[in-house]
């Protein structure tokens, strides 16, 4: 039998007092007792980032971070993109423009994996933007849609700098 831990963290805004084993993923966690199912699993093995939450500010592969590492901390996860809105967030509105998605199983995870770059609040290069994103793994786009797509969403929300 496990022991229990008490987690207190913050997801999508919200805070959360959970119950968890000591030995419970962060993906698992988010997935199976939140219920936001948006956050997908791929490799099991942190190779393709479809797990990808904002934590803190930064990308993380949730299933390579334990759950209990979150203790205090601000996760983001897909399904906060828009907060409480029912609107697009900038970055699901070019991601679309720019037919950056295909099957989409992927797409959480560059979204996340975008959103901690546009929170740098600076404009990337579109190699840099590539740099940022070799953890995520994407078999339909061959990429140059999603890099487009980040690069003028930075644009429009960081500014012309």
């Amino acid at each position: 039998m496990s022991n229990f831990y008490i987690l207190q963290t913050e997801i999508n805004g919200r805070g959360i007092e959970s119950a968890i084993p000591a030995d419970r993923v962060l993906v698992d966690f988010i997935r199976d007792d939140l219920k936001l199912t948006g956050t997908h699993i791929g490799c099991d093995s942190a190779s393709c980032g479809a797990c990808t939450v904002v934590l803190d500010s930064r990308a993380v592969k949730s299933c390579s971070v334990m759950a209990l590492q979150c203790q205090h901390k601000s996760i983001t996860t897909v399904e906060g993109l828009s907060g409480d809105s029912d609107t697009l967030h900038p970055l699901q509105k070019s991601f679309r423009a720019h037919f950056a998605l295909q099957c989409g199983y992927c797409t959480p995870g560059f979204l996340m994996n975008a959103l901690a770059m546009l929170k740098q609040k600076e404009i990337l290069s579109r190699e840099e933007i590539k740099e940022q994103l070799k953890g995520n793994l994407c078999r339909c786009t061959g990429y140059t849609p999603i890099v487009e797509a980040i690069y003028e969403c930075m644009q429009e929300v960081n500014g012309d700098a």
